[in-house]
């Protein structure tokens, strides 16, 4: 029994060793930015300790953890990355990625991780070298910049309903999300928005559509109600909430 037990712990060594064997040797130009092999095998050691269980050995998402969780992580083999704030579907800046990882995605296994500065920057260097984008694009994307609110408090509620209007109207946000008003408002949102009154309703209009996602399960589209959004963080509500509705 010693003997096996000794056996087991040094077959488990000796995977973490191999698995923690430097892997770069040479810089690579990740989005027009060389980066040092020191810091890409660095990070790939961090992103083991950090990552791996649920983003996978490959960074598909496929973890040991995965199975359970919905929705699932994130395909860092895509090289797309949601809730980045950058126009266009272009690559994210590394503050982007920082940010999601500091603030977390309410709603999902992605937590607020406390990971050391230098780790997690290692670890997005890292990230980088998992998808062939990183290598053919040359540069990041432009961040999206709130704007000034050009209400103001003194108009808030002009806004809200302006709002309300664009929502059920131009936007057509209720088709994934759920209806806020009555279908005469609906009506009259699309009409003065789109110049043609909307008749056509959801069974459903109050609750949320389940749709289709990139991962091949359904996912559920946040009742504003009820749902705390994923990336929206309660200090800087305003712009987060820009930055989504402009990146998507």
């Amino acid at each position: 029994m010693r003997a096996l037990a000794s056996l087991a712990a040094f077959l488990l060594a000796a995977a973490c060793a191999r698995e923690a064997r430097p892997r770069f040797k040479e810089p690579i130009k990740l989005a027009g930015k060389m980066v040092a092999p020191g810091i890409l095998n660095a990070g790939h050691v961090a992103y083991l300790q950090y990552c791996r269980a649920c983003h996978g050995d490959k960074g598909d998402g496929k973890g040991p953890a995965a199975p359970g969780l919905r929705p699932p992580p994130r395909d860092f083999t895509q090289g797309s990355f949601k809730f980045a704030g950058v126009l266009d579907q272009k690559l994210p800046r590394d503050e982007d990625l920082v940010r999601i990882v500091r603030g977390g995605l309410h709603g999902t296994a992605m937590l607020t991780w406390d990971v050391p500065d230098q780790k997690l920057d290692e670890i997005i260097q890292y990230i980088k070298t998992l998808s062939p984008k990183w290598k053919e694009d040359d540069a990041v994307g432009d961040p999206v910049v709130p704007e000034p609110d050009p209400w103001g408090e003194a108009r808030k509620a002009e806004a809200v309903a302006r709002g309300k209007t664009l929502y059920h109207g131009f936007a057509q946000c209720l088709g994934c999300h759920p209806a806020y008003a009555t279908k005469q408002e609906i009506y009259d949102a699309s009409k003065a928005s789109l110049g043609v009154g909307t008749t056509d309703f959801r069974d459903a209009m109050y609750l949320p559509e389940i749709k289709d996602s990139e991962y091949g399960v359904k996912i559920l589209p946040p009742d504003f109600l009820f749902n705390t959004l994923r990336s929206i963080n309660p200090e800087t509500e305003g712009g987060d909430l820009y930055r989504i509705l402009v990146a998507g």
